[in-house]
């Protein structure tokens, strides 16, 4: 499983969708780069593999950043670290 999460401006948490495969994972996560350079304050909507139910919308003039990851079974939150990760004593 692959975690696509989004990081928005302002904003200390970020958003996140899974996909099962690397290619789409890629392809979820090239749309977003896409959109980012696009410079068009525009509506992105996003769905998650993992939960179909769960839909996003995200304006992109909003977007700081964005990465992609494997998911791993190891990490006790379910979230790889990436945006906003803090090292506790």
């Amino acid at each position: 499983m692959f975690i696509i999460d989004v990081a928005l401006k302002n904003t200390p948490s970020s958003l996140s969708v899974q996909r099962r495969s690397l290619e789409d994972a890629k392809a979820v996560y090239q749309q977003i780069l896409d959109a980012i350079r696009s410079g068009s304050p525009v509506v992105l909507e996003l769905t998650c593999e993992q939960q179909p139910e769960k839909t996003i919308g995200i304006l992109v003039s909003e977007i700081s950043a964005v990465q992609m990851a494997e998911r791993t079974t190891g990490a006790a939150s379910g979230k790889p670290p990436g945006f906003f990760a803090l090292n506790t004593p």
